[in-house]
């Protein structure tokens, strides 16, 4: 696709030169790697390890608590960030200094976490990094819709989710290394991050640097909080965002618990360590996932389809939870992660453009954006208690992935009402 394709907001800008399409789509997948190897080394890995450092009895519990209040955080300070980086004004545009400034933030907020020596101040340090890193995420979840042409969304989509695969099994691979470790280990992913940033702002310079002039920002404050939710009264975001919500939480019902399920559930093989086990999976899956979204994306855009790819990724990662029911055994759990990454990389390829295309106004991007992104949020509140109610009182392990599959199946279903996208 020609490079004139590129728009920039609401101007109609185009970046000058050859190469600015591929610049774009290269440099968002460096920052969306190093984003979700902060978030899935943490979650799955360092997280969990300092939870049980400091409570093994309770660790199922604590880490349901420390994961739940700091995702309610999250599903707070994704769309803010969305709607404040959408109204900055700046020589730099209006997403630069919310990468750069939100960057540097969750460097010092990973310092604290990583110090954090009781329960009590692991969910105040994960909460601080929840915070800032949504604050970051918010203005890079933008820039698709910003200066992605429609039909090239499949394909940045796609380059989207195959970052979001190969940024998870890099991050936990990464955390894993630090595993004795855990403060260095916190602040070698937040360094990550800090540097796809500055590459970011370097390589893909916002072409259009300022926000034109706009009454919208003059609003008062309860228009302007009423505003946030003025994306789910169109009936197509409105399933979009329960689609994204029900897959999400099916998700975060087992990911959550991974590194727990391989020790208290399933039978390793000699000589694997739970966290290397955590670490194979994350590799098996990811390839998958990414062979699966670099076709998925660029097929959806030739076919000028969405809804069938999205509707049967859900349905198959609803479907592949049955698996470890049935054999709670480490090979197992490899077919598990091969059939699961497959469905949740097309998932992510496609779904992401499915989501630009229902967005209500476009001024109002990354605002929509990050009211979306409480889709990817808010399931991660709930998932970490509803987890720690399945598997201590609810049935175990094997409830826990009849829970996340009747999840993923719902997201599957709330898809076919989409009337707007094909």
């Amino acid at each position: 696709m020609a490079d004139a394709e590129v728009v920039a907001g609401t101007t109609g800008v185009a970046p000058a030169g050859g190469g600015g399409l591929r610049r774009l789509l290269v440099s968002i997948g460096i920052a969306n790697a190093a984003l979700y190897a902060l978030y899935i080394g943490v979650l799955q890995v360092l997280l969990p390890l300092q939870v049980e450092g400091i409570d093994k009895a309770h660790k199922v519990a604590m880490l349901g608590l420390v994961s739940g209040v700091a995702a309610g955080v999250a599903a707070v300070f994704n769309p803010l960030g969305g709607a404040l980086s959408d109204r900055t004004r700046s020589r730099f545009g209006r997403r630069v200094p919310w990468l750069l400034g939100g960057a540097a933030a969750v460097i010092f907020a990973l310092a604290a976490l990583g110090q954090a020596g009781n329960v009590l101040m692991v969910v105040i340090g994960w909460c601080l990094v929840q915070a800032v890193a949504n604050l970051y995420q918010a203005a890079l979840t933008a820039v698709v819709p910003d200066r992605v042409p429609e039909p090239r969304r499949g394909t940045a989509s796609a380059v989207v989710g195959v970052a979001m695969s190969v940024g998870a099994v890099a991050g936990v691979g990464l955390a894993g290394r630090f595993s004795d470790h855990l403060a260095a280990g916190y602040l070698a992913l937040g360094a990550l991050l800090a540097v796809s940033a500055i590459i970011f702002v370097t390589v893909a310079a916002d072409p259009a640097p300022t926000l034109p002039s706009s009454g919208g920002a003059r609003r008062g404050a309860t228009s302007w909080l009423a505003s946030f939710t003025s994306a789910l009264r169109h009936p197509d975001f409105a399933w979009v965002f329960a689609g994204r919500a029900a897959m999400i939480l099916g998700y975060f019902l087992v990911a959550g618990f991974e590194l727990y399920i391989l020790t208290d559930y399933v039978s390793l093989p000699a000589g694997i360590r739970p966290a290397t086990g955590v670490t194979i999976l994350a590799a098996v899956s990811t390839g998958c996932s990414v062979l699966a979204a670099a076709a998925a994306g660029p097929l959806s855009d030739r076919l000028n389809r969405r809804k069938p790819f999205v509707i049967a990724s859900a349905a198959i990662s609803g479907a592949a939870m049955s698996l470890p029911i049935l054999s709670p055994t480490f090979t197992t759990m490899l077919v598990f992660a091969a059939t699961a990454g497959l469905a949740f990389g097309s998932y992510l390829a496609v779904d992401t453009a499915l989501v630009t295309l229902v967005l209500p106004r476009r001024e109002d991007a990354a605002r929509d954006m990050g009211v979306l992104n409480v889709a990817n949020a808010g399931p991660q509140v709930v998932a970490p208690f509803l987890a720690a109610l399945i598997i201590g009182h609810l049935g175990g392990y094997p409830a826990l992935f009849i829970g996340g599959g009747i999840s993923a199946l719902a997201g599957a279903v709330a898809i076919l009402p989409v009337r707007s996208v094909r």
